[in-house]
């Protein structure tokens, strides 16, 4: 039967991608670093399933996220199962259902893959690749100050050189709106017209607002309080509420301890930023990388979602995205994507167990070696050991006396003893 190809590019659904070995690398080495950085700060891995119990799961998910959840029905059970959108739910859950015996805090490490529905035609990925931390236990400054402070670490680490950490707190605007009694649509209108911050829908909304000239005055001014340390006086001159401004003396204790670990430098300050507010209850944060519009990690603290599942405890954590990561660092990763493989060994004749030995051997000694097992000369298997990124070819016979070794980045040959191959002191 004849394969149509052009049929077989469209075999995946939309949203999702295959990744060949170049971006598959690149990847790998994003979850391993930052793997890397999560462990050097004292957070432990844990590996949630990927099925989920819908009905618990809900729990912990906020109306945006279970509007994004894939869900079936498990012939099991009977019972509803669904794919998570998100992890930190998950961690909230097994926290709360299987280690509220551990003592606290409990530092937490993970990488997985969540699932999405998005909007038809988007083009977002609806598989997120993620690799973040929580830490239970903690409702400190230092502890907001620490997730800031490794997200800072974790991106210098990946080779990241020109990035922010936009700094936001969601107790900031619940002050600013807490007492005005406005009807509930027209809120959340003001709310989007401050996250979007556009300035003059939201005069527009003020108009129609049975609001006094101070209310409006710290409504309009939420869009602007965006930059520096500045930030932070200026946002206590335009509000008048203690819960605005309790929230304000929480983002100057973090800065303070942020300077203490050298990286208030990377961090902006956004008081209308409001993404999270069914979600998170004080500090949240997002990174970007200069140039890129998409955020590659969001985080903040959560007080309240161990609780929905009968454990109350404090709560923080972020989150990378990879796949945003690939996308904003992928030239600087192509060194990292050029893997190399050590040795290329081929040999001539029939009996091929002096290869498989050298082969063994040179594994034992930490070499990375892969067997040239097709049937070809050498220079096709040298053009075949470029292509892909081999560092050496051997070249064997079946006398057993002597090697090639021939150095594919410069083509230089060496030959050796074959026994030398084997002693203690061989080195490539």
């Amino acid at each position: 039967m004849t394969v149509d190809n052009t049929t077989l590019e469209a075999i995946l659904p939309k949203g999702v991608k295959d990744f060949l070995p170049a971006k598959a690398a690149k990847i790998d080495f994003l979850q391993k670093t930052l793997l890397s950085v999560f462990s050097q700060w004292g957070f432990r891995p844990i590996v949630p399933p990927s099925l989920e119990y819908l009905h618990v799961l809900e729990r912990g998910l906020g109306e945006g996220l279970r509007e994004k959840t894939f869900r079936f029905d498990d012939r099991q059970s009977g019972k509803l199962v669904a794919f998570t959108p998100d992890i930190t739910p998950q961690v909230a859950r097994i926290v709360a259902t299987r280690m509220k015996d551990v003592p606290l805090p409990l530092r937490l490490c993970y990488t997985g893959r969540v699932l999405r529905h998005t909007e038809q035609q988007a083009g977002k990925d609806r598989e997120i690749f993620q690799a973040g931390v929580e830490m239970i236990g903690l409702e400190s400054p230092e502890a907001d100050a620490e997730m800031i402070a490794m997200a800072v670490e974790s991106l210098q680490a990946l080779g990241a050189s020109e990035f922010t950490i936009d700094v936001g707190q969601v107790e900031f605007f619940r002050g600013v709106m807490a007492d005005l009694s406005l009807p509930t649509p027209l809120a959340a209108e003001l709310q989007g017209a401050i996250a979007r911050k556009d300035n003059s829908t939201l005069k527009s909304l003020l108009e129609k607002a049975p609001l006094d000239d101070r209310a409006r005055e710290e409504i309009l001014a939420l869009p602007r309080l965006f930059g520096g340390r500045e930030v932070l006086a200026k946002a206590e001159q335009s509000v008048s509420n203690d819960r605005s401004r309790r929230a304000l003396d929480n983002l100057a204790r973090v800065l303070d301890i942020l300077t203490v670990y050298g990286v208030e430098d990377h961090v902006t300050f956004d008081l209308g930023e409001l993404r999270g507010l069914d979600y998170h209850t004080g500090l949240t944060f997002q990174g970007f990388l200069t140039g890129i519009g998409r955020a590659v990690c969001l985080g903040g603290r959560y007080d309240n979602l161990t609780a929905r599942y009968g454990y109350p405890a404090p709560a923080t954590g972020f989150a990378f995205n990879l796949l945003n990561l690939l996308f904003a660092l992928d030239k600087e990763l192509d060194a990292v994507a050029a893997h190399q493989t050590d040795v290329l060994i081929f040999q001539t004749g029939d009996n091929k167990q002096a290869a498989q030995q050298i082969a063994q051997a040179l594994r034992a000694k930490g070499y990375s070696a892969a067997r040239d097992i097709i049937a070809r000369g050498l220079q096709e298997s040298i053009n075949y050991a470029h292509k892909m990124n081999f560092r050496f070819i051997l070249c064997a016979g079946e006398n057993r006396e002597e090697v090639l070794i021939i150095d594919l980045t410069d083509g230089s040959e060496r030959k050796l003893a074959y026994q030398n191959l084997f002693a203690e002191d061989f080195a490539l």
